[in-house]
């Protein structure tokens, strides 16, 4: 579960990032957070992953109170937190398989563990046959896949997808959606940050819009997608 109450961020710059922001996305939820450039939906994402502090206000996060979260537990928190980035972040000199074995082998997963669920997850969004490759090897929405599947590979309760179709074809970015909502089904929440709205139009759901640092719209709406 993620709650947000009475958050505000205001930057040394003085910008106010937040305002107040009272939110809360209940385990197995799956909600699109839009909003123009500027509106919050960055500074939202740093939140829960407590890569900034809350200026005023509670935020909790998967069983953590982030504002008493020592820095010390900060990695306890992200082992929950699956993310799903816009530039796929892979390391280039591995190949699909090492770089989902590497989110397990730095938290010392057992070997077996590690040799069991990497494949489990590669097959899990359609790449069996790429575990091999490289990343240059592949096509931008074969890396998101590997990406996807990154973030899945340590079972979080939680996957961020931050604009995870800002960088592969249109076509293919509902193929992305599909596949987190597929996730989703099985349980795990999602939090997807997006600027297309063809994408939101097209499944519906979930809907939060951040404008001006305050939540402007929170409500579930109807999708085309069958």
């Amino acid at each position: 579960m993620v709650e947000f109450k009475d958050v505000s961020v205001t930057y040394s710059s003085g910008v106010d990032a937040l305002n107040k922001v009272n939110l809360k996305i209940n385990d197995g939820d799956f909600a699109f957070i839009v909003g123009s450039s500027g509106a919050g939906k960055s500074t939202l994402i740093k939140l829960i992953l407590k890569e900034i502090d809350a200026t005023s206000g509670v935020v909790t996060v998967n069983g953590f109170n982030l504002s008493k979260l020592r820095r010390g537990k900060v990695p306890k928190l992200r082992r929950t937190i699956g993310v799903v980035f816009q530039d796929f972040r892979l390391i280039p000199t591995m190949t699909v398989y090492e770089n989902i074995a590497f989110v397990l082998r730095v938290i010392d997963a057992p070997a077996k563990y590690i040799r069991s669920r990497v494949p489990y997850v590669i097959s899990l969004v359609g790449l069996t046959d790429k575990s091999k490759a490289y990343p240059t090897e592949l096509s931008g929405g074969e890396q998101q896949r590997v990406a996807l599947a990154r973030a899945l590979v340590n079972d979080p309760k939680l996957i961020i997808a931050d604009e995870p179709t800002g960088n592969i074809d249109p076509a293919l970015s509902y193929e992305i959606v599909e596949l987190l909502k597929g996730i989703n089904e099985c349980g795990t929440t999602i939090l997807m940050v997006t600027h297309e709205h063809d994408i939101v139009r097209h499944f519906g759901g979930r809907i939060i819009n951040l404008n001006k640092g305050v939540i402007s719209f929170d409500e579930v709406v109807g999708g085309k997608a069958k």
